[in-house]
Formats: structure tokens, C-alpha cells, sequence
């Protein structure tokens, strides 16, 4: 039986390695958390500031160790004051909620980070995003670390789930793309951006289990059935796995169970030893994940 508790020991991901002791600092509190992470984390392109060469190059950092390692060049050994903007982390969202999530583990909390998509950065779009879920003893909460809640009219840690949500997880955007509920085309990067559609929300839908399975991976890797076609997409395959997790996230125990053993399983699930990064940066090559 699939428990909250497996979601409070680290990933290979969130592991912070030799800087264990600085998440010691941390609270074990979601909001003192996401506080701590604004000030550490910069998005690489959302503050507007032409990040270029090795400060780009950070948004691949793609293991909590190596992004607190960066971070501890250039600051002293704590992360409770916030850094100048231009010397955060360049990350993403992604790494945002990697962060946190790293954090809640370390003090024992369950947390998993949740692939989907957000429809508060623009209006009439959803757009790509990674928020945290931590489990407060009862019941599992959405939680977005990149928010300020003095910016939004909703709980930013403890999201509304009721239709329409702020956000809404890949699988229930491929479900609902696939039952004609919404146009996918605005579903994507950005209302301006190129990646949109089917093949990207069909993508989502796998980095979703993936990190479900807590291989926290970055939104530009790409692995097994993963395309950048329409025509390349598996329907079948995106079809089960997008219904599978919504079984899941509904309690239904042998969802999860299917869920665990096709990811281990599945070559076209699973990103085994390697990835293609296609990042933001420039690099576009076949990383091991070691």
C-alpha cells in the first residue's frame, strides 16, 4: 500500500548531500519554507534580466546538491536571508518546488513535487508550471513556493482544488483536452511561445509520473515515448497513464500500484540512466543522471 511516508525520505534529487545542514536552519513549515526558497531563486526568464553563459547554464543544475553548492560560492553558510535578485539561483519553477520539497523531507514531512499547469500568470492560458504537494496529516495540500500571498486572492499554500482551479495537474489537462473540455492549444510556455498544444501537454503527462515517482527531473529533459510532434505522440499511452493518476489522486490504491510497476517497467516511462536536455541554456545533449 502506497503511504504519505514514502514521499518524506529524499530523492537522488532533493538529497542535499553534504549540505544537509543548512535545510537543518529551515522550519518545517510550507509557508516559512516557500519565504525562505523566493529569496534564493531567481526565474530565468521571468524578472526580465538577460541571464547569459554560466549564470544560465544554472537552470540545469537539476540536483538540490548542486544547486545549494552554487548558491554557498556566493553567500555565507545560510539560506534564510534573501539574496539580491541578480545573484539568486537562476532556476524555474522547478527548482523552486525541488527546494522545498528537499526542505519538508529533511524535517520528515511528506512532500512531492506536481507537474501541470498554472492559470494565474496569464489570463486565458495555462501555463507549464511545478508546485509543491506536502501532506499536513490528513489530507494532501497544493502549494505554490514561487507566490506571495500578498500578491493573489487565493491560499498560495493551500491552493483550491474545485473547478476552476489556479492549478490543474498535466493529467486532468490531457483528460481534459482529450474529452474536449478545453482548447490545448492554450496550454503551453506562454501565450506567445511556440511549445503549446498536444505533444506538450502529452509530454507533461509523463514528467508528471516521473515525478510522482519521485525522479524530479528537469522540464527540459526528454526521454523514452517524450516528442516534439503531435504525430509522434502515443495517445494510448498518454491516455493511461494521464487516467491512472487521476485514479491515484483520487485514493484509488491499485492506480498507484499500476502507476509504480509500469514506470519501473516501461522503457518509454522511465528515463532509465540518461536523458536528452534541450534546455534554455544552449545545451542540447545526452546527460547521465549520476
Amino acid at each position: 500500500m502506497t503511504t504519505p511516508q514514502e514521499y518524506a525520505h529524499h530523492s537522488r534529487y532533493t538529497d542535499p548531500g553534504r549540505y544537509a545542514p543548512l535545510l537543518d536552519q529551515l522550519p518545517a513549515d510550507v509557508r516559512q519554507v516557500a519565504e525562505v526558497v523566493r529569496g534564493l531563486v531567481v526565474h530565468y526568464r521571468g524578472e526580465g534580466i538577460p541571464f547569459t553563459g554560466d549564470r544560465l547554464a544554472e537552470v540545469d543544475s537539476r540536483w538540490t546538491e548542486r544547486l545549494l553548492a552554487t548558491d554557498q560560492r556566493r553567500f555565507p553558510p545560510d539560506l534564510v536571508a534573501p539574496r539580491p535578485l541578480e545573484q539568486r539561483l537562476v532556476g524555474c519553477c522547478r527548482d523552486a518546488a525541488l527546494l522545498t520539497v528537499a526542505a519538508l523531507r529533511h524535517h520528515r514531512i511528506p512532500a512531492r513535487s506536481r507537474v501541470g499547469f498554472a492559470a494565474y500568470f496569464h489570463e486565458g492560458f495555462h501555463a507549464d508550471h511545478v508546485i509543491v504537494e506536502h501532506w499536513d496529516g490528513q489530507r494532501w495540500v497544493f502549494a505554490d513556493p514561487q507566490l506571495d500571498q500578498a500578491d493573489w486572492p487565493f491560499d498560495v499554500c493551500d491552493m483550491p482544488r474545485s473547478d476552476p482551479a489556479p492549478f490543474v495537474t498535466a493529467a486532468q489537462i490531457w483528460t481534459d483536452h482529450r474529452s474536449g473540455r478545453i482548447d490545448v492549444e492554450r496550454c503551453g510556455v506562454g501565450p506567445d511561445h511556440p511549445m503549446r498544444g498536444a505533444w506538450f501537454a502529452g509530454n507533461y503527462v509523463l514528467r508528471e509520473l516521473a515525478h510522482r515517482r519521485r525522479d524530479e527531473l528537469l522540464l527540459w529533459d526528454f526521454w523514452g515515448a517524450m516528442t516534439t510532434t503531435d504525430d509522434g505522440l502515443d495517445l494510448d499511452l498518454v491516455d493511461e497513464i494521464a487516467a491512472l493518476l487521476l485514479a491515484a489522486d483520487n485514493g484509488d490504491e491499485a492506480a498507484e500500484r499500476e502507476l509504480a510497476h509500469r514506470y519501473a517497467t516501461d522503457p518509454r516511462l522511465n528515463p532509465g540512466d540518461r536523458v536528452h536536455c534541450q534546455s534554455p541554456s544552449g545545451l542540447d545533449a545526452l546527460v547521465a543522471l549520476t
